[in-house]
């Protein structure tokens, strides 16, 4: 089983969780989408898979997905739904007819979860309307994804850990001595690499990551193309002002400057779409 990547779909105000584990099957929040139209997601959602048609769409969604799908199980609520007596929750359906295209999660982060397929559907009975806000921010998250999974993305994203190893040996050899306690190593370490992302992206990685709660990954993960090529430029660039014997504000200074005429570069010959990063030459 694949690690489960967590995110979230902005829609009309409303934060609406969604989790994947491949980039290609995602699972949406229908608890999240229900409280557009009330406080009482789980009765919302269970009066939608009280429908005929929802049971039909259910069904097929999971016969054409679902090789341990039982299908006499789902003909019994066929037969049964619409009718007024007739009850339907998530769990009941996924219990009955080992269903896989609604998910019931327990905890702080729980509710019921759906595949896209059947979440989008759940949206547009909810409203049409929220539903296309819906869709807006999936497809955002979508393009996003694909740059991730690009490969001129993953092969930048290579350099750049090459380049890290560079600079670490850089580190090791001139700026650690010996009696430097393991704590001191590590923050050293920390210390430089932080040091570049102040230099290219403007702050520490624990600030973006108190900007970013929720992204996936760190902030070398979420940078641009154009970034990781700056990047692992800086990595090597910086390896060798340490050779020199620079010390720390000598190589921000030269390295700063090395990252506004790269990214201006980088902008010119347009190699890709990313938006663009803007960085202020200190100057002082």
């Amino acid at each position: 089983m694949g690690k489960i990547i967590k995110d979230t779909i902005h829609a009309n105000g409303i934060d609406i969780g969604i989790y994947t584990q491949d980039f290609e099957n995602e699972f949406i929040s229908l608890t999240d989408i229900a409280r557009y139209k009330s406080d009482d997601p789980t009765a919302v959602i269970q009066n939608w898979m009280r429908n005929r048609d929802v049971i039909e769409f259910l069904g097929l969604w999971e016969r054409l997905h679902n090789p341990d799908f039982k299908p006499l199980e789902f003909e019994g609520f066929k037969k049964q739904a619409g009718a007024n007596a007739f009850t339907m929750s998530p769990k009941k359906w996924i219990e009955a007819t080992d269903a896989i295209g609604i998910v019931s999660k327990a905890g702080r982060y729980g509710g019921t979860y759906a595949h896209s397929d059947i979440a989008m559907s759940f949206a547009t009975w909810i409203s049409p309307e929220f539903q296309l806000y819906i869709m807006k921010d999936y497809r955002r998250l979508k393009t996003d994804e694909n740059s991730r999974l690009s490969l001129n993305w993953n092969l930048n994203r290579e350099i750049s850990k090459l380049n890290y190893r560079i600079h670490t040996d850089a580190i090791k050899e001139n700026l650690i001595p010996p009696e430097l306690t393991p704590a001191q190593v590590a923050y050293t370490y920390a210390n430089e690499a932080d040091m570049l992302n102040v230099v290219l992206f403007g702050k520490t990685a624990k600030q973006w990551k108190d900007e970013n709660p929720t992204a996936k990954g760190n902030m070398r993960d979420a940078a641009t193309l154009n970034q990781l090529l700056v990047l692992a430029n800086l990595e090597s660039y910086n390896a060798v002002l340490i050779n020199q014997d620079k010390n720390q504000k000598e190589r921000m200074e030269l390295l700063r400057m090395l990252t506004v005429q790269q990214l201006q570069t980088l902008e010119t010959v347009s190699l890709n779409n990313f938006p663009k990063l803007e960085v202020e030459s200190n100057k002082k």
